[in-house]
């Protein structure tokens, strides 16, 4: 008898409150992806990784259903990059390379989000930067807060040109995102070793955030700069480029 097959389903790009332009704890954005059948979900807040610690800390008691990943996207200075299993937070401000190598040091893995998107800091805008695509071990091919434009569609295209895997994720900046669009794996992705084996075979599952929640955004960095909590600055002796 062929035992049932297993499957595990994953959102590997979220943000926290503990991100500058969100408002969504790390219980809500658990609770949720436990309601919607994930498996698995990264909780990938700028610049930070302390949201991601909390979320794993709370996992098991709050929705043991849910393993906990713990990633941050870093804003390098030549665009934005996700990292996971992270031990540590990679500062902003490094050149990609650095912050590639960086991830690699702590035996993380490193994908592209949004290379594509026109209105937020994608790694991809310059096409410079196209060689770094072999260095990575995926491209977000579907990104649901991608609104406007083919962007999704070109990171497709350029993921199967330089034969990387693609993933969908949510980006949720709020709890009711989580899982809008996510990834199902044939292979246990709780370590880097599975998530790597099960990129090859993954399947996307995909889905678009409402304008309404791309609308909250502004809102949510509003409650958060009166709070105090704004983007993590590079070390003093490095600098982002104007506009990103």
């Amino acid at each position: 008898m062929i035992p049932p097959a297993t499957r595990w389903f994953a959102d590997l790009h979220t943000h926290s409150r503990a991100s500058f332009d969100s408002l969504a704890s790390p219980e809500a954005l658990i609770r949720t992806a436990a309601q919607r059948g994930l498996s698995h979900l990264a909780i990938t807040d700028h610049d930070r990784i302390d949201g991601a610690v909390e979320g794993r800390a709370v996992a098991a008691g709050l929705a043991p259903s849910v393993t906990v990943i713990v990633g941050e996207e870093i804003k390098s200075a030549d665009g934005d990059l996700v990292a996971l299993f992270l031990q540590e937070a990679v500062p902003p401000g490094l050149s990609a390379d650095e912050t590639i190598a960086a991830v690699r040091g702590q035996g993380g893995l490193i994908g592209i989000p949004h290379p594509f998107d026109r209105y937020r800091g994608s790694l991809l805008n310059d096409a410079r930067m196209e060689r770094l695509v072999g260095m990575v071990d995926w491209v977000e091919t579907h990104n649901a807060r991608v609104m406007l434009g083919n962007g999704n569609q070109k990171a497709a295209e350029l993921a199967h040109e330089h034969g990387r895997p693609g993933i969908a994720v949510s980006d949720a900046h709020s709890s009711f995102e989580v899982g809008v669009a996510y990834t199902a794996f044939d292979h246990d992705p709780s370590t880097a070793a599975g998530l790597l084996a099960g990129l090859p075979t993954a399947d996307l599952v995909l889905g678009r955030a409402s304008l309404y929640v791309r609308l909250w955004t502004p809102i949510a960095k509003a409650v958060q700069r009166a709070r105090g909590n704004r983007r993590v600055l590079p070390p003093s002796d490095r600098s982002l480029p104007v506009g990103r």
